[in-house]
Order: structure tokens, then C-alpha cells, then sequence
């Protein structure tokens, strides 16, 4: 349970981004009303242009998170750095769960399902897992650190 607590937390905290909590008009008021306290006017246009930028942006990174905890609890403390069944698995599983996420969100009030997110989604998963493999090849290459 060490391992796969973490990431199945995460995917209950993704499920809850996918209500209508944080449907893209309550996170847009929000965003709006941050930038006021700051004394920052923006018009509308590029209000909008941010607040998508920052919604594409928490799907890549929620997604490279969950990729490097179901990786993480795929090597399960293993000493070995890289596997790439660890890898795999863990894109499938951050894959399936994007693709239900998204059917997730096609029952609710206020969001609609995108294969386009799904896709961005598995963008940052996979992102993830070839960040922890170039750093597995360059901690090799370096040798062990002391």
C-alpha cells in the first residue's frame, strides 16, 4: 500500500478537479478575482487566453504526476532504476484513466468530455516517464552519487 496509495489518491484528487467545482467558469471567476486583488485588469480576451493556458496546463502537469507516482509504485522500491514494463504500465494506466476522466466529466452539469484533454493528458504522462528515463540513462553515465 506504501506505493499505490499515492497514486490512488491522485486519481481520487483528479476526479474531484472533473466536477463542476472546477468547471472552466468557476475556475475562470476565480482567476478574475486573483488578478483584481493584484491590482491587474486584463481585458477579456486575454483573460481568456490565461485562464485556458493554465487550465491545459494543470491537465499536463496533474498527468505527469500521476505517471511518475504509478511508476514509482510500480518499481515498488526496487533498487533498479528503469524497467520499461514499469513505464508502459504506468502510461496505460494514466492513459485509461484520462480516456474515463474524460467520460467522467461528459456526466456532469457544467464540463463537456474532450478527446482533445485525453490526449494532453497522456502528452503529460508520457512526458513524465521519459523525464525519469533520460535521468535514469544520465545518473548511470555519472555513476552513483556519494
Amino acid at each position: 500500500m506504501r506505493y499505490w496509495l499515492p497514486p490512488i489518491l491522485w486519481m481520487g484528487l483528479i476526479f474531484w478537479f472533473s466536477t463542476d467545482t472546477f468547471s472552466g467558469s468557476h475556475t475562470g471567476s476565480v482567476l478574475e478575482m486573483v488578478l483584481r486583488a493584484i491590482g491587474v485588469s486584463v481585458e477579456p480576451v486575454v483573460l481568456a487566453r490565461v485562464h485556458f493556458l493554465i487550465r491545459k496546463t494543470a491537465h499536463l502537469a496533474a498527468y505527469a504526476i500521476l505517471g511518475l507516482l504509478l511508476f514509482r509504485a510500480f518499481r515498488s522500491g526496487n533498487v533498479q532504476r528503469w524497467r520499461l514494463k514499469w513505464a508502459v504500465s504506468a502510461f496505460l494506466i494514466a492513459a485509461a484513466y484520462a480516456f474515463l476522466d474524460e467520460y467522467h466529466q461528459s456526466l456532469t452539469q457544467e464540463r463537456t468530455a474532450s478527446l482533445a484533454d485525453s490526449v494532453l493528458d497522456m502528452v503529460g504522462s508520457l512526458g513524465a516517464l521519459v523525464w525519469i528515463r533520460i535521468s535514469s540513462l544520465t545518473r548511470s553515465v555519472r555513476g552513483p552519487t556519494t
